[in-house]
């Protein structure tokens, strides 16, 4: 799975990126039917991730949260993510 992040309106710090990295741990489980990931962090007085998988039958998922402090929005978002590839995966591998 190709991974890319992007920070909009401030910086990615390590910390920051090491969080993301762990949370998005959770979906390894679906590494062989994810092409890539895009998640694009924004901040303007509320921090706004929206993260965008594509799967190899060429179906998508798009997941957008917000919340004002930086680890709540990432988590919500990863949880909310977790569940739409885990659903999307077994309508695929289920045919």
């Amino acid at each position: 799975m190709e991974k890319t992040i992007k920070a909009v309106g401030f910086s990615l710090t390590a910390g920051n990126n090491e969080l993301i990295e762990k949370k998005l741990q959770r979906l390894t489980y679906a590494d062989e039917h994810i092409v890539n990931l895009t998640m694009t962090v924004k901040y303007d007085k509320t921090f706004k991730v929206d993260t965008t998988v594509n799967f190899k039958w060429g179906a998508q998922a798009h997941v957008s949260t917000d919340d004002a402090d930086f680890a709540a929005a990432v988590n919500m978002n990863v949880d909310t993510l977790d569940s739409k590839v885990s659903k999307e995966k077994e309508k695929y591998v289920g045919r």
